[in-house]
């Protein structure tokens, strides 16, 4: 009978540690993702709406001050009579 030793073949200690060593690589090669979702894709649209209706308010402010805005009343009562109807 002969006998090999401890190291017996198909038999290797380290497997293990290798497996783990391969394993951290591979989450270390993994990359985050991020998404942004469509309501904070709206919400970041709104930002420019509320930039654009800012300085339609800011002309109409200036208007009204320098006496030259003028209320045209058939469209305001058409929009009206829409909203109503």
């Amino acid at each position: 009978m002969k006998i090999q030793g401890p190291n017996q073949s198909g038999f290797n200690p380290y497997t293990k540690q290798l497996k783990q060593q391969a394993d951290l690589q591979k989450a270390s090669q993994r990359q985050d993702k991020l998404e942004i979702s469509s309501e904070a894709k709206r919400l970041q649209e709104g930002d420019k709406i509320q930039a654009s209706r800012k300085s339609h308010v800011e002309q109409i402010k200036a208007a009204v001050q320098n006496g030259e805005y003028k209320v045209d009343a058939e469209k305001t009562a058409k929009k009206m009579m829409d909203f109503w109807s």
